[in-house]
């Protein structure tokens, strides 16, 4: 039985001293109370009494979430901030040997971080500089922490909480400032509706004025053409008319002028019709006879009307 027990012993005391890492992390083996080696991912036999593996470190990104803290603008405004850190460690000696409780380390220096970066800024600043905020706590914290193997990949602002009164007064601001940007897209509104209704307008005054203008233009070249051809038409029936008139005076004339040369009258008979012919011819409207005062003497003596009666000049 003492066999057994001390077989079973053996056994139990060999399967502890094997210890199997995990992948993503590093073990460190203290043997006798002091640093022996880092162990890494894989099976490794441990001495037993002597080697104990006291540490195992992961080295996956770890993110801690601190509670609010209490933090003073430079206004004077206190308020509530609560952080996100996300760290990964680089060197698993130094994470186990230089710092006793590095979560509690980076809490305590990421407030005390926090609060002198807010302590420069202003109540607006801290509301509107986020990124500047999260960028100059990771460079602080990650400078501050490479001693201990750490390193801090990001640091985020989770919540900004100001006082109620504060938060009341921001409220109201935002509400003004939305109601001042509605104000200001309705009139833009109102006046881009304006502008298109009064091109629109414009554009039909121009059209329906270029309408009446190519209306009066038609309407003008119309009368024009309706007075050029009532002129034309006109001016046709009075030459029509002259023309009839005058080829009946010739007729008479020559009619008359062949009556007296067939009749063989006197000369004071000739002279009489003579001058009643003229007569005539002067009571006319539209065709005057005017003749030189050479020609009446000559027509005045019947020898005379003998040599034009006589002549073949007059011409229908």
């Amino acid at each position: 039985m003492i066999l057994i027990a001390i077989i079973v012993i053996v056994i139990l005391i060999s399967l502890s001293c094997v210890k199997v890492i995990k992948q993503s992390k590093v073990g460190i083996v203290m043997r006798l109370g002091k640093f022996h080696k880092k162990a890494d991912t894989g099976v490794h036999f441990l001495i037993p009494f002597l080697d104990q593996m006291a540490y195992v470190i992961d080295l996956r990104e770890n993110v801690v979430d601190f509670p609010p803290q209490a933090v003073i603008t430079k206004d004077n405004v206190t308020m509530q901030i609560d952080t996100v850190v996300y760290f990964q460690v680089t060197d698993p000696i130094r994470y186990v040997f230089e710092i006793a409780n590095p979560i509690s380390a980076i809490e305590n220096l990421t407030a005390t971080t926090l609060r002198n970066i807010i302590g420069e800024l202003d109540l607006d600043e801290t509301l509107t500089s986020r990124d500047l905020i999260n960028t100059k706590m990771r460079s602080i914290l990650d400078e501050a922490t490479d001693k201990w193997g750490i390193k801090v990949n990001r640091v985020e602002l989770k919540n900004i909480m100001p006082p109620h009164d504060i938060q009341v007064a921001m409220e109201k601001q935002m509400r003004a400032e939305r109601e001042r940007r509605e104000s200001i897209l309705q009139a833009e509104g109102n006046k881009a509706a304006s502008i298109l209704q009064a091109e629109g307008e414009k554009q039909s005054a121009i059209l329906r004025a270029e309408a009446k203008k190519e209306a009066m233009v038609r309407e003008a070249e119309g009368e024009k053409q309706s007075r050029i051809l009532r002129a034309e038409g006109e001016a046709e029936s009075i030459r029509q008319i002259a023309q009839a008139k005058a080829e009946g005076e010739a007729t008479i004339i020559k009619n008359v002028f062949q009556a007296m040369k067939e009749s063989d009258i006197d000369d004071n008979m000739l002279a009489l019709k003579s001058m009643e012919a003229l007569e005539k011819l002067a009571e006319s409207d539209s065709t005057k006879l005017v003749l030189p005062s050479e020609t009446v003497n000559f027509l005045g003596s019947f020898k005379g009307i003998k040599e034009v009666l006589s002549s073949d000049k007059i011409d229908k």
